[in-house]
Parts: structure tokens; C-alpha cells; sequence
């Protein structure tokens, strides 16, 4: 049986752990090789194990997103060997402090927009050349509600999501006369080690599961899909277009 992304390249951010790490080893068996991107060797290695077993390839890239030239490097090293990139996944994210605003530090505002704004930003003005020079080139990056519920004590979190969707549906908006298709997924509240370690009370069996998040993106990775500049929310195992969101 042919595999919907034999021969395609997807790079996917924070693929170390939760959520990414899943989608990793979702669209190696789509069919395919993905460049895996963390900071945790170790983990990389488990993933990179994880995909062989089930016959799938991967590349494994050690790098913390707010290396902005290591980003830049990361390219060249693609458009080196493969002159395209098929799909990107900007999954990788903190949460940051839980806080009132005004009990915030400096240094770790600034370091939420790193990861959750500026790294994405890097990885557009990175990849679009490439993203350009595939077939029908996809991209997904992971959102979140907060950014439109803005709730109490996530002030950072919520406005580095909310500063993502601007970003993001202005790429879309920026490509719709090209190959290139761009959307936000909203996994909702999951079972992963960054949900708990902000909402620890929550019954891990009320959560999505990671894996079925994961299932989720895959689609908005094919070449059959020509949505663009949307937001999709995942709920209860289905994706729901949010334009804008509810």
C-alpha cells in the first residue's frame, strides 16, 4: 500500500517528547523522512528508534530553537541535500511562569517570545524558499485557546500564541498564490509533561492523548489538502476549523 508522504521531507520542531515526538513518528508512517529537531539527544535517539522499528527514516538535529543560525544553518543543510522541504511542523513551545502579569521577570518573558514567536518566525523566513520549491509544500504550527480565552496567570503563554497566530495567518496570507499551505492547530488541554507541570490537579484521563493530537496533523500535511490561514481545533478525536476563532 503507497504511503501518502513517500519520498516527502517534514522537519517537526520540539520532536524530542508529547505532542511532537508523536507527530514524528506519525508522518514517518505517512511515509515520510523526517528531520527531527530538540534539544535532548537522548530523546531524539528513543524517537529515532521508535521510527526504524516500524521502518520509517529520520535525521536527527540537536538544536535549541532559539539558536537563530543554527536555524539558518539547518536550511543551507537542507537545501544541500534535498533543494525542497515538504511539510513543517513548528511544534516546539514553553510554557513559562504562571503568574500575574506584573510578577513576571524580564528574562523569562523574553524567553517565551523566543521559543513561541521568534523561533517560528526564523523557521518561515528559513524555510519559505524551500517550503516553495516542493511539490505542495505544507506547514502546521501548534497554537493554543489561551491565546483568544485570555485567561488569568498565563499572560506570557497566551500572548506569545496569540502573537503566533498573527504571524502565521499572515505567512498564509503572504502565499496563497504559491504551492505553500499554512494552518495553526489548537490541540486543546493533553496529556503531556508541559500540561501538568502547569495544571498538576488535572486528571490525566480527562486530557487528549498526545498520539491522537498527532493523528490529527497528519492530514494537514498531504498535498491533497489546500486549506490555508485557518486554525483547527482539536476536540474529542476531530479537527473544527476555527476563522476566526470562537
Amino acid at each position: 500500500m503507497s504511503k501518502p508522504l513517500t519520498d516527502r521531507i517534514a522537519l517537526v520542531t520540539g520532536a524530542s517528547r508529547g505532542i511532537g515526538s508523536h507527530i514524528a513518528l506519525e508522518l514517518a508512517r505517512a511515509g515520510a523522512h523526517v528531520v527531527a529537531v530538540a534539544r535532548t539527544s537522548g530523546a531524539l535517539e528513543e524517537l529515532d528508534d521508535r521510527i526504524k522499528a516500524e521502518g520509517g527514516s529520520a535525521t536527527l538535529v540537536p538544536l535549541d530553537m532559539t539558536d537563530s543560525d543554527g536555524i539558518a544553518r539547518l536550511a543551507l543543510a537542507l537545501n544541500e541535500r534535498y533543494q525542497r522541504l515538504d511539510v513543517l511542523v513548528g511544534n516546539a513551545g514553553v510554557l513559562g511562569p504562571l503568574s500575574p502579569i506584573d510578577h513576571v521577570e524580564p528574562k523569562n518573558w523574553d524567553n517565551v517570545f523566543a521559543v513561541n514567536v521568534t523561533a517560528n518566525w526564523q523557521l518561515i523566513r528559513c524555510m519559505d524558499a524551500l517550503l516553495k520549491r516542493a511539490p505542495a509544500g505544507r506547514a502546521v504550527f501548534v497554537t493554543s485557546a489561551l491565546s483568544w480565552l485570555t485567561k488569568p496567570y498565563c499572560g506570557p503563554y497566551a500572548a506569545s500564541k496569540a502573537a503566533l497566530n498573527a504571524l502565521v495567518a499572515t505567512y498564509a496570507g503572504e502565499t496563497t498564490s504559491t504551492n505553500v499551505r499554512v494552518n495553526l492547530l489548537n490541540p486543546g488541554p493533553t496529556h503531556t509533561r508541559m500540561y501538568a507541570s502547569g495544571w498538576p490537579g488535572v486528571d490525566p484521563a480527562t486530557l487528549a492523548k498526545p498520539e491522537d493530537v498527532a493523528k490529527a496533523v497528519v492530514p494537514l500535511c498531504l498535498p491533497d489538502f489546500t486549506n490555508t490561514g485557518k486554525i483547527y481545533d482539536f476536540t474529542a478525536k476531530t479537527l473544527k476549523a476555527l476563522q476566526p476563532p470562537e
